[in-house]
Formats: structure tokens, sequence, C-alpha cells
């Protein structure tokens, strides 16, 4: 079942984020006079389609099908990105034969320059519209809400915050020079903005200044292993009980809030489970609070190190919320997009370039990205589509860089065609769309091989 809803949130994140960009290339075809002759979603074998000349069919169309201005409206074999087909162009599909024909009024050739630019750009535009109503809507209907604390809560054993002496009560006030004012920023800065990097934090202990620095070569790859630095004011909570388990056999209900286990105490899930692993067997006291009440009782964790109780963590501490009105939400939405669709993109391409970030750790293809649409579905509706939001972005991004065979590559052509006054031979194109295509082919296998034995 894991395998087939992973599939299935990795089909509508692809469905919609390939929609949304041929649709903006086949919308502008339709608006500047040109014809669309296919609208396909996957790549290759023409599975099924439509078009309102031979109706529905399966398999290729008929030989002798002429669609005039009509469009067929494919699903095709591989269901990975999609295409818009637009007569007089060269393109993925490297149709060439129209080279040897006289340019006709609906033809991508036989435009002039902007109106090929509209084109080319639409779907990237429509990726990034796409991702802006997302960030819009959830800053009116969510807002952001911040946990308001720097103060460590916990720090999990055997991690490089442990190994380098970074203690529960500890204030954060700086990592690598950036003022720390919310426990966001902590994670932000750990995991996103100086991933790959060495760590300097200054903090408060005791009320005394104390600063930790960490060499890159000790922090490793943040996501393959957490920091091991957790808020405080965060509660441990039983969600609930197995039957015949430790925890119910003593009385442990959905809802109590554990406090002490083996006489330390517990400030986060972590720790709870942390201490049951180092106690299997033996009978331990502990401590929960019901009702505003505490209780104390002994437990034996079993074998395994389990006590048969599922938990949950629960913040406590000052949550700041910040809320935004139809006009407010319209900067934080493109402050969001430009932090994580672009500033994060180009900060990562260039540690790799760099050597601070393998390249497998920092390129996912379709299997990462169907587990990672799948994890997102699980955390939410407002995660998913946020999630979708982040992707329509880099999609965006990726598709205007000035390569052959991506749209930014077409636009290159199309803006020497416009300074110097003529188009780029046929043959010069032929060329740089085979070249792409190639590499991107050659790079999807290896983001595929990486994918697959990335497979915990």
């Amino acid at each position: 079942m894991e395998i087939i809803s992973t599939i299935f949130y990795f089909l509508i994140v692809i469905g919609v984020l390939v929609f949304v960009h041929e649709f903006g290339h086949f919308f502008a075809a339709r608006m500047t006079g040109m014809r669309a002759e296919v609208f396909a979603f996957g790549m290759g074998y023409r599975l099924l389609g439509y078009n309102k000349v031979t109706g529905f069919s399966f398999g290729k169309l008929r030989e002798d099908a002429e669609l005039g201005s009509h469009t067929d409206y494919r699903i095709c074999a591989f269901p990975i990105g999609g295409y818009v087909k637009i007569p007089g162009m060269i393109d993925e599909s490297l149709d060439k034969d129209f080279i040897k024909s006289e340019p006709q009024p609906w033809e991508y050739r036989a435009k002039p320059v902007w109106k090929r630019m509209i084109v080319i750009t639409a779907g990237v535009l429509m990726n990034i519209l796409l991702a802006f109503l997302v960030f819009y809507m959830l800053s009116i209907v969510k807002g952001k809400n911040l946990y308001e604390t720097t103060e460590i809560g916990y720090v999990a054993k055997n991690s490089a915050a442990y190994e380098f002496g970074l203690k529960e009560g500890d204030k954060i006030q700086n990592i690598n020079g950036s003022k720390i004012e919310y426990w966001d920023d902590v994670q932000s800065k750990l995991y996103i903005d100086n991933l790959g990097e060495s760590i300097k934090i200054d903090l408060l202990r005791n009320g005394q200044p104390v600063t930790i620095q960490i060499p890159k070569d000790k922090v490793g790859i943040l996501g393959d292993k957490p920091f091991g630095i957790y808020s405080a004011g965060i509660q441990t909570i039983i969600n609930g009980v197995v039957s015949g388990k430790p925890a119910e056999i003593i009385g442990l209900q959905k809802g109590d809030e554990i406090t002490y286990l083996a006489g330390e105490k517990i400030t986060n899930p972590l720790k709870f489970v942390e201490v049951i692993k180092t106690n299997a067997n033996r009978q331990i006291e502990i401590k929960y609070i019901r009702g505003g009440a505490e209780s104390v009782s002994k437990i034996t964790p079993s074998a395994d190190s389990t006590i048969g109780a599922d938990i949950v963590s629960k913040y406590t501490g000052v949550l700041k919320e910040k809320k935004y009105n139809v006009v407010s939400a319209v900067p934080h939405a493109f402050s969001e997009m430009y932090y994580y669709g672009v500033e994060v993109f180009f900060k990562s391409i260039a540690k790799v370039i760099k050597g601070d970030i393998p390249f497998k750790k920092a390129i996912g293809g379709p299997i990462k990205i169907a587990q990672a649409s799948a994890q997102s579905a699980e955390s939410g509706f407002f995660s998913f589509i946020g999630f979708v939001a982040l992707l329509s972005m880099s999609l965006a991004v990726i598709n205007i860089l000035p390569f052959p065979a991506l749209d930014g590559g077409h636009f290159m052509i199309l803006l020497w065609e416009a300074i110097f006054r003529r188009p780029v031979s046929y043959k010069i194109q032929i060329a740089l769309q085979n070249i792409g295509f190639i590499l991107l082919i050659a790079l999807m296998l290896f983001v595929i091989y990486n994918d697959i034995i990335s497979i915990k």
C-alpha cells in the first residue's frame, strides 16, 4: 500500500506541474495565432488520446489523419514530463520535415520574434504563477507560526551537536554570524543556508557567552543525519497504546504527558525513546501528568526496547503568529518564492561546484520526488500543496536556464535573432537540440541510478 500511495501522489504532483507548464505553451501558442498539433502527458509512444477529427482512440493516430487546426490531446507511455508540439519549431520531437516547405501563417517560424518569445516563456511563467498562488493562499489561510525561543531543549547523543558540547538550556544567539530570534531561524540556518559548511554557533550558557566551532567534515550533510539539537518547550504526549504491552498494562492513556523516566527529565520524544532503549527488561520509574495531576508508576520496557506506546510532540512555549491579509500576503508570497525557488537553488548549485555538497546529495530524480510527495501528503494538505509550489518554482528556474533543449535555450536562440536580425540556421538549431537532449537524457539516467542506490 505504501508503494501505491507513493506512486499515486507522485503522479498527482507530476500531472499538475506538467499540465500547468505545457498549458502555458499551449495557451500562448493559440493566442498568438499558432497551431498546437499535440498536447501530451508523458513522453514516447501514444497510449490513448482524443481530437475532434478522429475522436477517442488507442495507440498511434492513423497515418492519413489530418487534424488541421485541431489538437490531439494524448497520454504517452512514459509518465515523466510532457510536451506541446507546435508546427514549424525545432523541439524535442526533432521533426525537421517542415524545413523543406514554405512557412505557413500558423507556424511558429512564421511569427515575429516577440510572439515566439511569449510562447517559449509561457510555461515558465505559468509555473511561477502557480507557485505564487499557492504561497499567497498559504499566507492568508495559515500565516506563519514561529517558535519564539532560541533555547535548546534536547541534544541527541552521538550527534555532531553532542560531540562538540552543546547542552540543554543553551540559548543560541548567532549561527555563522546571522542573528537568531526564533527556533525557525535555527532550522533554516543549519539545514538550508549553511548546508555543507562549517558551523559557528554563538550562545549563552548560564548567562555567559560561549562560541562553538564545528568543522564541515564533522557537521556532515544535514538531512542524512540531523545536527542533533531540538527546541525547548516540547512535551512528550502519549497518542495511543498497544493492548497487552507495558504502557497499557500500567494504565497509560492517550493524552498523558510524560515528564520523567528512570529519573531523567523528558524534554523531547527522542529522549523518551533513548531512555527506553537503555533500560530494556529493567523496571524503571515513570512520571506523567493527566488532567493536571502528576502520577508515578513502575514500567518495564520489553526486550525489543519498546513499551507499546505511540508518542507525539507538542510545543508549549511562546508561539508568535504572523497573519497576512490580501495585500500583505503579496510581498510575503514573493519573498517565499524567491528564497526557496531562487536563492536556495543557486546557493546549492554553488556549493555543489565548490564541493561542499556531493552532487548525488543535491540532485534528486523521480524516485526521490515520489518519496517526498508521499511524505508531504502524510503531513497534510497544506504541506502537500506547498511541496507542489516549491517544485513548480524549481521547474521554472531550471527551464529558464540557457541550456540547449530547455526553454531558456530556445529563448537564447530567439534573443540572438532579435539582436542580429537574422535567425540561427536550422542546422545549428538541430545540433544544439540534439546535444541538449542527449545531455538531459544522460543526466536523467544518472539521477534515476542515484535514486535507486539511495533507496533505504
